[in-house]
């Protein structure tokens, strides 16, 4: 899989163009025999709806759908997953007794042309045990059971398990009914000191894809073409590479020379095969960067492409002596030789054949539309419209002969026109609403539907983001958007939780919805329904939305009943809301359980920092409670990077464990500075296999702060005692954006089955100098700073009956507030009110009507006392002077005086 990109974030990127007089958008016709100007840009992204099918797979690899629109998906490690279609249950119909170290496991899957009559599934997998082989093999799955006596292995693939990685493993069938089986490399990509892997010393065969992917002998690093027979054999059919008796290579060869061939496609019309390749990361230099390319390949016939000699446009690697670290000049692409003492096939290879497009890590000045950064390139089918002539939701007449491909770490899915031979036009995003989080898979449903199989967000884990998304097209009436809101997901039993969907939508104005529930095996009517568990287990829950002429939309979640999180208090007798000069906090931290009962003290974390920065503190949180909070904000850039698709904070993935870098470079003078140069210009060979991608457009001052952040999680953190008194010191001399936190968190044991749950607590203080441009909702006029207000920004243009709104903030221990006020214009009344515009008045404030002649310096403060309340509100200030319709004064600031 690594390759799945090798990886994205840690190995690479993609492609070709023919001239550029053809860069017209042309696309073809509804026969699929010709070509027509597109018309104009793209259909309205409007009449494109979709619907998460299922969510939370564990290394989801490949879908197949079935005749019925049930779908069977492949999770590496080894469980078949079942969606049926009609119920929109999800449930494991079997496990694969699999090995799935490296990339290795249950890695592809497809059901037979003619599944409807014969009921025949192919999954392909590493077997478990000590011989090293992965298998293609068929069973019978009828009534969502695998029939495992049915089992008949078609192809046994020797491959070694010592080094990582490039196991690739897709399965698909072409419109003749004949199976691909694409195989990655299987070739040790570890110490190839800056080239490519063509290691010929002793005892370094492993690392030498001389014997691999450019061994004709050997069916790793190929893509394979054969003709399943009803037995449980298979047959050669005609055109493939070498000749059906052996002699000079597999028979099954149809393409080699391929590194990482992850994810194969079959154009329906042409029988052209394309796939993306995921390239290596050499210090190479080559027309783009260096000769790190991720490619999408089109073989219009079999052939040679090139690895481990030529990238790209057939650019060339030096013949590098691993010996004596000495490059001499590469093979040639017309005519190259395989000559390495660990091939075991034919020396003369067919001319190696230039990848259909390429790029690197960096910007692509050929296609620039791809993007930059880790890559792993994946090429998914050929669309044309006449082969869907009655499907309801096929793709618009647009995209008719268009091919889609997809990058499973930049996360962007691209239309490719071709021109009537098949080459290169242009591309254009498809769907980029979606934001699919790592598409692994992409297919055309019988009824035209896009079905999106997503990986997830990190690399060997089971991920909530994960799952599969069906997008539906209409020309005429469109489908209903369901938009399902849960008020709980997860508790004891009996659970009454309350469901809406109210959020539900249609684009077609005039349309009335209906609302259908399933809940387990019940069924409810409503847009806003409450519903019970008594019993504990995993229930799913179902929305359908319809309008009156047939169009659905559906929605899914589960609720797990069984398990109630934890209750985690913070008591304080202080302001939940502000701090104060020499003031002290205390507190007191309480935890409950109901399935857990009496609570471990050592198990509860509790953390207190100052942080010195910013105002929006609620975005810079960290919500598992332990992150050191002086990096909270750090935390948050990083998470919004590609660092967290290859890095976990414990465990090893594709790249180290954070903590395992920290650990490393614990205490080392000048690591901070070195580790943010390494993430602004890549590196690679002090992990191991995968080298990491630069971030040339992060600014030097992140990657420090990131840097600095993943130090942080090697230093523990004091240990602090559930109670005590906190003097509030740290702030003074430090201006008024900083804020003190007070953290807990607690994690359960789990019950009932349900996994254990965590529950957090805080307290923020900020200083009690709010500004009043800060409001979070309003209807009053901001004037900035500039040279002309003395470089203070204000509130302005209040006249009677404006407001503003402040979010969450506590008046226990205040008497006042202190306002900052220009005395300019008619003068009115500033009321003080709790939770609502009307709400109950606590305080209220007469400023006087007046004019100045200086409004950079005459500012007034005016005390406005208020009644004391308990509890978290909203608090608003609403401006009064019904007699008045001109503006009424301006306000800079407030103050919340303590008593």
């Amino acid at each position: 899989m690594c390759c799945i990109a090798a990886v994205s974030g840690y190995e690479k990127p993609l492609f070709r163009a023919v001239d550029q007089k053809a860069k017209v958008k042309m696309q073809r016709n509804h026969s699929g025999s010709g070509y027509t100007a597109a018309l104009g840009k793209g259909p309205d992204s409007s009449r494109f709806t979709y619907s998460t099918l299922v969510s939370g797979l564990d290394e989801p690899m490949e879908m197949a759908i079935l005749p019925n629109y049930d779908i069977v998906i492949a999770e590496r490690k080894g469980a078949v997953r079942y969606f049926d279609n009609s119920t929109k249950e999800l449930s494991t119909i079997s496990q694969f007794n699999v090995f799935s170290g490296i990339e290795d496991g249950l890695l592809g899957v497809a059901a037979d042309p003619d599944f409807k009559t014969n009921n025949w599934i192919y999954f392909y997998y590493g077997v478990a045990g000590d011989k090293n082989v992965s298998q293609l093999a068929r069973f019978e799955l009828k009534d969502r059971k695998i029939d495992q006596s049915s089992r008949k292995v078609l192809l046994e693939v020797p491959t070694q398990r010592q080094y990582c990685c490039h196991s690739a493993g897709y399965i698909t069938f072409d419109s003749e009914g004949l199976l691909y089986l694409s195989i990655g490399d299987n070739t040790n990509a570890e110490e190839i000191e800056g080239h490519n892997p063509i290691d010929e010393r002793p005892g370094r065969e492993l690392a030498d894809d001389q014997a691999a992917t450019a061994n004709s002998k050997d069916l790793r690093g190929k893509i394979l073409r054969i003709k399943p027979e009803a037995d449980g054999t298979y047959r050669i059919p005609d055109g493939n590479l070498f000749p059906k008796d052996g002699s000079i290579g597999r028979p099954e060869i149809y393409a080699m020379g391929l590194r990482n061939p992850f994810r194969i496609s079959v154009d329906a019309k042409t029988k052209y095969v394309y796939w993306g390749d995921v390239g290596p990361d050499t210090e190479v230099a080559a027309s783009e960067g260096k000769l790190s390319y991720d490619e999408i390949n089109q073989a219009r016939k079999p052939g040679f492409f090139g690895y481990p000699y030529f990238l790209g446009d057939n650019e060339i690697f030096p013949d590098y002596d691993f010996e004596t670290k000495k490059e001499g000049p590469g093979k040639d692409p017309k005519h190259p030789v395989n000559d390495s003492p660990n091939n075991t096939g034919v020396k003369e290879l067919p001319p190696a054949q230039p990848a259909f497009i390429w790029y690197g890590k960096g910007p692509s000045k050929k296609w620039p539309e791809v993007g930059k950064g880790g890559a792993s390139a994946m090429a998914g089918p050929v669309y044309y419209s006449d082969l869907y002539p009655d499907a309801p939701y096929k793709l618009p007449e647009y995209y008719n002969g268009k091919l889609f491909i997809f990058d499973w770490i930049r996360k962007w899915i691209m239309a490719v026109t071709l021109d009537k031979d098949g080459n290169y036009v242009s591309m254009e995003p498809f769907l980029p609403q979606l934001k699919v989080v790592a598409p692994m898979d992409m297919q055309i449903a019988p009824d035209g539907a896009v079905y999106l199989l997503a990986y997830g967000t990190n690399w060997f884990a089971r991920n909530t983001d994960s799952g599969i998304i069906r997008v539906e097209y209409s020309e005429g009436n469109r489908n209903p958007v369901a938009s399902l809101k849960i008020e709980k997901t997860i508790g004891a039993a009996p659970l009454t939780v309350a469901l809406s969907a109210g959020d539900s939508r249609d684009y077609d104005a005039g349309d009335k919805l209906s609302y259908a529930w399933k809940i387990g095996a019940k069924s409810v009517a409503g847009k806003d329904i409450k519903h019970t568990f008594s019993k504990p287990g995993v229930y799913n829950v179902v929305l359908t939305v319809a309008d009156q002429h047939g169009g659905r939309g559906t929605a899914t979640t589960q609720v797990k009943v069984g398990n109630t999180p934890p209750d985690v208090k913070i008591e304080t007798k202080a302001n939940r809301s502000f701090y104060w000069d020499h003031a002290a906090l205390d507190y007191n931290i309480s935890v409950t359980d109901k399935e857990d009962g009496k609570i471990d003290p050592e198990k509860i974390r509790v953390h207190f920092n100052y942080l010195p920065f910013g105002k929006d503190l609620a975005g810079a949180l960290a919500s598992d409670g332990e992150t050191n909070l002086r990096f909270a904000g750090t935390a948050k850039l990083y998470a919004s990077l590609d660092c967290k698709a290859c890095h976990t904070l414990e465990t090893k993935s594709v790249g180290p464990a954070l903590k395992e870098v920290a650990k490393r470079y614990a205490g080392k003078e000048g690591a901070e500075a070195m580790l943010g140069r390494k993430i602004v210009t890549g590196g690679s060979g002090n992990w191991g296999t995968y080298p990491m991608p630069p971030h040339a457009d992060l600014p030097e001052k992140d990657a420090r702060e990131i840097a600095g952040y993943i130090l942080s999680l090697g230093t523990e953190q004091e240990k602090m005692s559930l109670s005590g008194s906190i003097a509030l010191t740290e702030h003074i001399g430090k201006g008024n954006e900083g804020a003190y936190i007070l953290q807990a968190s607690y994690v359960d044991k789990g019950a009932n089955g349900i996994e254990p749950l965590k529950t957090g607590g805080r307290i923020v203080l900020r200083n009690p100098l709010i500004q009043l441009e800060d409001y979070h909702e309003g209807n009053v006029n901001v004037v900035p700073a500039t040279r002309n207000t003395g470089y203070i920004s204000y509130v302005a243009n209040i006249t009677d009956g404006k407001f503003t709104r402040f979010h969450a903030i506590d008046l226990n221990r205040i008497k006042a507030i202190r306002l900052r006020v220009q005395e300019q214009g008619a003068g009115g009344i500033i009321e003080v009110r709790q939770d609502a515009k009307d709400g109950i008045l606590l305080g209220s404030l007469s400023v006087p009507a007046g004019k100045v002649t200086d409004p950079k310096t005459e500012w007034k403060e005016h005390l406005l006392p208020i009644r004391t309340s308990s509890g978290m509100h909203d608090l608003f200030l609403v401006f009064r002077n019904e007699t008045k319709t001109v503006p009424l004064f301006h306000i800079d600031w407030m103050y919340f005086e303590n008593q």
